[in-house]
């Protein structure tokens, strides 16, 4: 399982390679901005740095809490910077037209409460004290958000997965009106159990 600090760490010196600004000199700017919610700290920092939402999003987690340290020698052992949006490698090509779903999900998430991104070759893992869903392209035509949640109700659009996987369930979405009132449901029930 890979490490949520380093992969946090990792985020952050990304951040500050791509901006040119240290993440100190990023939170100053936001609080120099007057933005007061989350939601819109985060809208912020996408316009006036140009960041992806997983970026912004963690950057405005750290508004009045301390910042780790990026500059001894554990943030020597990270792995090099990746240049551009974990989310542009995701959504290529024919999976393109799926970012603005993929958008609108991470919208759903964040009014749960915070928690961790982190990007892998396929996906993005959503986690607080464990992994509660993963969301990423299945099709050229659907993404897929896998729940890890003891127990839902049987419903048509949620599939049941074998024991002993990341995830408990899986559904997938092709449009933004999917993302409702149910599906919330589901992100909740995951969210709350991991902790």
């Amino acid at each position: 399982m890979a490490d949520p600090q380093a992969a946090t760490l990792t985020q952050l010196r990304n951040i500050q390679a791509r901006t040119g600004k240290t993440v100190a000199e990023l939170l100053a700017a936001l609080a120099a901005s007057g933005q007061v919610k989350h939601g819109q700290r985060r809208a912020w920092l996408m316009e006036q740095f140009g960041l992806g939402y997983g970026d912004a999003n963690t950057l405005a987690f750290f508004v009045d809490k301390p910042v780790p340290d990026l500059s001894g020698a554990a943030a020597a052992t990270l792995p090099a910077v990746q240049a551009g949006d974990p989310l542009d490698a995701l959504y290529t090509g024919a999976k393109a037209h799926l970012r603005p779903l993929h958008e609108k999900v991470m919208q759903a998430v964040a009014a749960l409460g915070p928690c961790e991104q982190a990007p892998k070759k396929t996906y993005i893992s959503l986690r607080r004290k464990k992994q509660f869903a993963m969301l990423g392209p299945a099709t050229k035509d659907q993404v897929e958000i896998g729940l890890n949640a003891k127990s839902l109700p049987p419903h048509p659009r949620l599939k049941a997965l074998p024991p002993g996987g990341m995830c408990q369930y899986t559904v997938r979405l092709g449009q933004t009106q999917e993302v409702d009132e149910t599906l919330t449901g589901w992100l909740r029930a995951a969210y709350d159990a991991a902790g």
